[in-house]
């Protein structure tokens, strides 16, 4: 391969890994590596539409006054993602606000942001926050176009028009498979090409790390996301008044109440489950669980008011491992980071895959033989599971 060559294939690779990102953290509702402003409020910093590198919370360490922060606000924007700067802390949580707004959005009647509510914070050098100008106006862009066409396309067939996240990355899907399959008719049913050129490579043969790593790949996204989808964080309304009533969440001043939380795992791994406060007033009993197979587990959840009348914001984190390893290795890996719980699943089952494609494949190449259009297909399938099993024994 030519060095010009190796870099086309290694940009190609960046531009795609970018858009990926930027897809998967838009329907997750969390900016990966990359996100962007859609208005004015953080300006000089950031320009509507700009765009900026953004770490997850997962990976930072504690929040700073001076941070920019990506969070998800109660009442600002309708409840949706908000990048403004922590300008203080207090008992109740962090004060946050936008460089070009006069006042707080505390000020502005949203509640202090807790370490649950913030999901990223954006890239800093030397104070500086690292922009991607317009970066946002082109995402944007084509998400309105994407928008526009799913209404088109689901008038036409009777479906519902409201583009929601889903919707959207379910049609871009659509949309991928259906490029790949037409691109694969053409080059299959197209014109033939003449071949000028002689390679020593050889024709249908696959190498087997090649395979495994396809192999890997598909297992661990899947245990990936089995993993950080269902977790999150969870947000209780908490009222503090001098009238309670029959209703758990509305208790006197100072009064702690107890409300029941379901885990559910509708998977065919046992899953180990970890509890975590994320801001004050607010404790699990047990703190740390293990579900079975298809099974369900309850847990405590114990909601603490202060001793002054209002409405408060409780945030509860839960973090789910695949039960791969004993309990307690997981969960003293957690206390480490979750990331580290993660890579230590992730290393387990790597491993028993790598073992299933040795036994079945063992390490040689994968050859795949043409039979010829006048072969039946299931002549040539009984054919190869002949082999097989001979080869087994």
């Amino acid at each position: 391969m030519t060095a010009t060559a190796l870099v086309k294939r290694s940009v190609a690779l960046v531009v795609a890994l970018v858009v990926i990102l930027l897809l998967v953290g838009q329907l997750l509702g969390q900016p990966i590596l990359l996100g962007y402003v859609a208005t004015g409020s953080m300006e000089p910093t950031m320009d509507a539409g700009d765009g900026f590198v953004a770490i997850p919370s997962a990976v930072t360490g504690p929040v700073e006054e001076g941070d920019v922060v990506v969070f998800q606000a109660r009442d600002l924007h309708g409840g949706g993602l908000t990048t403004h700067r922590v300008v203080d802390e207090t008992d109740e949580g962090y004060v946050t606000k936008g460089d070009a707004n006069p006042f707080t959005d505390q000020d502005g009647g949203e509640p202090h942001v807790t370490d649950g509510q913030i999901v990223a914070e954006a890239l800093q050098i030397h104070g500086e926050v690292v922009t991607v100008p317009h970066l946002g106006t082109a995402i944007m862009g084509v998400q309105q176009f994407t928008a526009r066409a799913y209404g088109t396309i689901a008038s036409a067939f009777g479906l519902t028009s409201t583009a929601s996240s889903n919707g959207l990355g379910s049609m871009l899907v659509a949309v991928g498979v259906a490029m790949l399959g037409f691109g694969t008719l053409v080059e299959r049913l197209g014109p033939a090409r003449r071949d000028v050129t002689r390679s020593r490579s050889r024709d249908n043969v696959i190498a087997f790390w090649t395979a495994l790593a396809l192999v890997l790949l598909v297992f661990v996204t899947f245990a990936t996301a089995a993993m950080v989808v269902p977790s999150g964080t969870s947000e209780y309304e908490l009222v503090s008044t001098e009238t309670p009533d029959d209703n758990p969440q509305i208790v006197a001043p100072g009064a702690t109440t107890e409300l029941t939380r379901t885990v559910d795992n509708a998977g065919y791994l046992p899953i180990v489950v970890v509890h975590e406060p994320e801001s004050g007033g607010i404790e699990t009993d047990p703190d740390r669980q293990t579900v079975g197979i298809r099974d369900r587990g309850e847990t405590t959840v114990t909601l603490s008011a202060p001793e002054e009348t209002g409405s408060y914001t409780r945030h509860l984190g839960e973090y789910r491992y695949l039960a791969v390893l004993p309990p307690s290795v997981l969960v003293w890996l957690h206390g480490v980071h979750p990331l580290a719980a993660i890579a230590a699943v992730n290393g387990v089952i790597v491993g028993v895959a790598v073992a299933i494609v040795l036994a079945i494949f063992g390490s040689g190449d994968i050859r795949f033989r043409s039979a010829g259009a006048h072969v039946p297909f299931s002549t040539r399938l009984e054919r190869k599971l002949r082999n097989w099993f001979r080869n087994r024994e």
